[in-house]
């Protein structure tokens, strides 16, 4: 009986690799294998499987997109976000997740608030929403409804366009002059209008994360944030560029906030592959900021007063 042929180097290569970032001690060489040779291999060599998190949860992904091929990589995506929620999230609580992608902060949520919790989690995309209804099932996480909506500051149909399949969650209604990968509509309405008024009363963290539409969405909800837990915690990932394309401003989305008790915070996001390893070693928390905002940011709004939200 002939012998199995092995598999490629190159591909045995990458799944030694893989073992090492992902189970290894410690953080030595694992930044620039993965971000040398690991994240490029396959992005351009594509793995579809079904993979297990760093938490108990299981995601299929599809290594052509980033966050798919960080959770095979890594097993973790935005590993700052991810510790800061698992310190923030506890039984009973609700997680409202705008922006959902394929879910895998909705899952990571049903995990920490239990079966008398409830995670909310909103995705326009009607591809990405049976991902999510997908990772659901794949996870028996009884404790989460899913909605395939957009959220805005009023009752509109928006459409949304997604640039390069390369980061297939960035679907965005900001306008766009080059070649679409696709396009799509939705309708949208302000988030106090997408919750039952249990889930928006119990909300402990609220994570918005919609591609530039940022200031439409906190001004949808601004006439309900007087009415949220006083514990209440919301995580807003910024990008100015994007905002000021739509005609809104990062100033004005603070400006909402402080005016309703919440003091500014930063969470750091390196989405650079050789980030992750020592991330992953060493999270850090929301640390209060105080300076302008330019580039791409993920800000933690509490009405805690101090110079970091300790975790």
């Amino acid at each position: 009986m002939p012998s199995a042929v092995p598999p490629p180097v190159s591909e045995l290569m990458v799944t030694l690799g893989r073992g090492y970032v992902r189970n290894a001690p410690g953080s030595w060489f694992k930044g620039p294998l993965a971000a040398g040779y690991l994240n490029a291999h396959l992005r351009a060599r594509p793995r579809q499987r079904v993979v297990e998190a760093r938490f108990d949860a299981r995601f299929a992904v599809d290594t052509r997109d980033l966050i798919q091929r960080y959770i095979h990589l890594f097993g973790v995506w935005e590993p700052h976000m991810t510790s800061w929620l698992q310190s923030r999230l506890g039984p009973g609580d609700v997680l409202v997740d705008v922006g959902a992608n394929v879910g895998y902060f909705t899952v990571l949520g049903s995990r920490l608030v239990g079966s008398t919790g409830r995670v909310v989690a909103i995705e326009a995309s009607p591809v990405f929403h049976r991902r999510v209804l997908q990772h659901i099932e794949l996870n028996g996480c009884e404790n989460v409804r899913a909605v395939n909506g957009a959220v805005s500051d009023s009752t509109k149909t928006l459409t949304f366009v997604l640039a390069s399949s390369n980061n297939m969650g960035a679907n965005s209604i900001v306008p766009y002059d080059g070649p679409a990968e696709s396009t799509f509509a939705m309708e949208a309405h302000p988030l106090p209008a997408l919750l039952e008024p249990d889930e928006l009363a119990r909300a402990r963290v609220i994570k918005i994360d919609v591609e530039g539409a940022e200031g439409s969405v906190i001004r949808g909800l601004a006439p309900a944030l007087g009415q949220l837990r006083e514990d209440v915690e919301i995580a807003v990932e910024v990008t100015p560029e994007r905002m000021a394309k739509l005609g809104d401003s990062v100033e004005e989305l603070l400006e909402t906030m402080h005016g309703h008790g919440f003091h500014t915070y930063r969470l750091p996001s390196d989405y650079r592959p050789g980030s992750y390893p020592p991330a992953m070693s060493r999270p850090t928390p929301p640390t209060r900021w105080r300076e302008s905002i330019a580039g791409e940011t993920e800000l933690v709004f509490s009405r805690i007063d101090a110079e970091v939200l300790a975790q």
